[in-house]
């Protein structure tokens, strides 16, 4: 939690975040005391900002008489300022609810639209995670035919979400073999969770046991999709950068699925929704800022929802995208 603040210093500060974030121009005192609405003379609030960056809450880029906020400022700007119901934009509100009321496909297309969705309404890059297979329990498997050698794969899981998987036979089979595999598979596998699929044994017929090795393949391609992570818009970070190599090292890094599911993970496992800077412990990324939420199936957290940008973001509008979008995910899930 941030330490406290008189209500001037707070002032000042939250009018310094807001006008940087809107202009990406250090903030001088002269300006705030014309548009800030704060009721004191230039001087004092310049007085102000020198505490405030003794405080280590503002630093001044050397090139320049105005400051810009630290990640401590930016921090208590969001323990303060930012509510979590805040939500003025309600056209986004509406967007966000019209894109649910029609989503429907594989799961895999959900979550990829879903991140689409995102960075379209907040210009940085999304990262949607799938649940993790040990949360995902088999209700039960279907095969339909769709030629002689092509099959779709049906899961449903404990929750109702459908995942679907085209699967090529190496050879032909008819009505009959796909049901008595589909009984056989979902018999054998009720109740597993699809994370800890193994090999099975031998049925004693050998047309059903290569039928259901083949399906067993598929299923655990689905194992490896629903631990999938759905990356877009990482050029619109780069975009918020001028220097190069900051450019480079944020799109490296963003490339690196398995970091980015685990920074969303440490972000939501130490109970917060947004971490800055230097508070996620990769270099790299030290000027950007990650917004997290967990996305609810009846109950139970099954992934996350996150934003990464520059630490520069205006932190309401990307707080309330990431809480509607992940409550509009639950939602559809819930819904099968």
């Amino acid at each position: 939690m941030s330490e406290s603040m008189d209500s001037r210093k707070a002032a000042i500060l939250r009018a310094v975040v807001d006008e940087y974030v809107k202009d990406a121009e250090p903030v001088g005192s002269s300006h705030l005391a014309r548009i800030s609405g704060i009721q004191v003379s230039s001087a004092t609030i310049r007085n102000e900002m020198n505490i405030l960056e003794h405080d280590g809450y503002l630093t001044q880029p050397h090139t320049s008489a105005g400051r810009i906020p630290t990640d401590k400022g930016y921090r208590y700007y969001v323990d303060t300022f930012v509510s979590e119901s805040e939500n003025s934009d309600v056209m986004q509100f509406r967007s966000i609810e019209e894109f649910f009321t029609k989503a429907h496909g594989a799961l895999a297309e959900m979550f990829s639209d879903t991140s689409r969705l995102l960075t379209k309404l907040t210009n940085y890059a999304a990262v949607v995670t799938g649940p993790s297979p040990e949360s995902k329990l088999i209700r039960s498997i279907q095969l339909i035919s769709l030629d002689t050698k092509k099959v779709l794969l049906l899961m449903v899981d404990s929750k109702g979400v459908v995942e679907k998987k085209t699967l090529e036979l190496s050879e032909e089979v008819d009505e009959s073999a796909l049901e008595m595999a589909s009984n056989y598979l979902t018999k054998k596998f009720r109740g597993a969770p699809l994370g800890t699929l193994v090999e099975m044994e031998s049925s004693g017929n050998l047309r059903l046991d290569n039928l259901c090795m083949e399906s067993l393949g598929a299923l655990r391609e689905l194992r490896g999709e629903a631990e999938s992570v759905y990356i877009e818009g990482a050029a619109n970070v780069a975009n918020a950068f001028d220097a190069v190599d900051t450019v480079r090292r944020v799109l490296a890094t963003l490339e690196q699925h398995f970091l980015v599911v685990s920074l969303i993970r440490d972000v939501l496992s130490k109970g917060q929704k947004v971490a800055i800077g230097s508070e996620l412990g990769i270099e790299p990324l030290a000027e950007c800022s990650v917004v997290v939420s967990p996305y609810v199936v009846e109950g139970e957290r099954v992934g996350s929802i996150g934003l990464v940008g520059p630490t520069r973001m205006n932190y309401p509008k990307v707080l309330a995208a990431v809480n509607l979008v992940s409550a509009g995910l639950g939602k559809r899930l819930s819904e099968g």
